[in-house]
């Protein structure tokens, strides 16, 4: 493996991340150089040079092996997670140097866990480079890069297959550039609409902006303390809550939709299967707080219910309400939601409700071969047999990701941590989820968590969102030889 290739690829990585700190420094300006300006400048500055410093040395490779695309893959969200430290420990504040690696790792996740306890506090400037961390996480750094530097060339195949899980590429059936451009499209498209109707909602331009972007990445970091709460209004809710849906569905869908073309959502049967989930748990959640009495009535118990569901489910984390005062019946429903997530090829974390729905099909025929052992059943998804490889990943995955979960817990209850939150927080962590229960509700952070299981928790939102074996693969030396 080629070191030197490695460090290139991820310095050109980088450079796209300077130019959003560059642009957050441009916010600052227009707000009459707030405090964040000057470490938004210096801080893109300084990601520039690392950026450019392996450009120099290191010629331009013609290809790029297996190992070195996921090396690159992980290095450059290491190295992005890195470098967004800067303009947090720069400005100063809440941000010790755990505290700022904690946000800028949590933004690029799209997780939306927060140190910050005083979020309005921070400069226009600092909170709309929260907002860029989430939104370029949400697609990916290396996304961007493929589309927006095509010096690449014929390494965009290698790096899109490692940025992209098996799951995600299934509905993409087009050429590398091609499916980059349609992802950023309707990325950039949706990010735009929502801010529009937010702005048309009742929200400022610079809170409809920041709020687009983070529903779109399905993030969850808000402008103000209490997050969607703040607003208190319906047509905010409602509009924030059909963007976090579309966010939660593979892009190549939305893509096929929009163009009329057959394979769409509403013919996928992993789509049917979100949309059904949503229904479900809204309506289990809704009629348990009307009957704990929670609200006052059935709508307002409806609209905490369904903004919830889709918030959890996508792995957003906006909130409207203290979810740490509802029922145990509400709290185990969305803690599932929490780990079952929403569709792959989305900009949403954990287990993806596609491997779900694989696994209950996989069990149903498990169940008739037994009652049929000589006969044959083959698990299919929209008509198509899945194939045996794609059905043991599935199994090893799921595997993986309760393993990840409960040493995550163990870890958290280990240095202090009780019950629910330990359990919580690694759960909401993993799948990239944000806000958890107990210390770190839904109107609470993590700014009480000792050091350690902040590092900890960091380590499981980069495993989730690298779907563990990216990370993991680092960790294996005899893998290299």
């Amino acid at each position: 493996m080629r070191l030197g290739t490695v460090l290139r690829y991820i310095g050109i990585i980088l450079l796209v991340v300077a130019a959003f700190m560059l642009l957050s420094a441009g916010v600052s300006y227009y707000y009459d150089f707030d405090g964040a300006y000057t470490p938004m400048l210096m801080s893109s500055l300084l990601t520039l040079l690392l950026g450019f410093f392996p450009l120099i040395f290191v010629p331009r490779p013609d290809y790029i092996s297996q190992k070195e695309g996921y090396c690159i893959v992980v290095g450059a969200w290491l190295a992005s997670s890195f470098v967004g430290m800067f303009p947090y420990l720069m400005w100063g504040g809440e941000f010790s140097f755990i505290n700022a690696w904690f946000e800028s790792v949590s933004g690029f996740t799209t997780t939306g866990a927060s140190i910050l306890n005083n979020i309005e506090g921070l400069p226009k400037g600092l909170l709309f480079w929260r907002m860029c961390t989430c939104w370029i996480g949400g697609v990916g750094v290396v996304m961007f890069a493929l589309i927006l530097l095509p010096s690449i060339g014929k390494s965009k195949m290698m790096l899109s297959n490692m940025e992209l899980s098996s799951l995600a590429r299934d509905n993409f059936n087009y050429r590398t550039l091609t499916v980059v451009k349609i992802v950023l499209s309707i990325y950039i498209g949706m990010t735009l609409l929502a801010t529009l109707l937010l702005k048309v909602g009742g929200m400022g331009w610079f809170d409809a902006l920041c709020h687009g972007m983070s529903a779109c990445s399905t993030c969850g970091f808000s402008t103000r303390n209490l997050s969607v709460a703040f607003y208190d209004s319906v047509t905010i809710e409602l509009i924030l809550a059909v963007f976090m849906c579309l966010a939660g569905i593979h892009f190549g869908l939305i893509y096929a939709t929009l163009t009329g073309k057959r394979n769409n959502i509403f013919r996928s049967e992993i789509t049917r299967f979100y949309f059904a989930t949503i229904g479900v748990a809204t309506i289990l959640i809704s009629v348990s707080l009307w009957l704990a009495d929670i609200y006052p009535n059935i709508f307002a118990s409806f609209r905490a219910g369904f903004f919830h569901t889709i918030s959890c489910i996508t792995t957003t984390g906006l909130v409207t309400a203290d979810c740490n005062t509802w029922s145990s019946m509400a709290i185990l429903v969305l803690m599932f939601l929490m780990f079952i997530c929403a569709c792959a090829g989305s900009t949403s974390g954990g287990l993806k409700i596609d491997r779900l729905l694989l696994a209950f099909k996989m069990l149903r025929n498990r169940l008739r071969q037994q009652q049929h052992p000589g006969a044959v059943f083959r698990t299919k998804v929209d008509g198509i047999p899945q194939n045996k490889e794609m059905l043991d990943t599935v199994l090893i995955y799921t595997v993986a990701f309760l393993i990840m979960i409960f040493a995550g817990a163990f870890v958290n209850m280990f240095l202090g941590s009780d019950l629910m939150t330990g359990f919580s927080s690694a759960l909401a962590c993993a799948s990239n989820v944000g806000p958890g229960f107990g210390d770190v509700g839904t109107m609470d952070n993590y700014s009480e968590t000792p050091v350690l299981m902040k590092v900890n928790l960091s380590m499981l939102m980069l495993l989730g969102r690298l779907e563990i074996f990216g990370l993991l693969q680092l960790f294996f030396i005899r893998w290299w030889k």
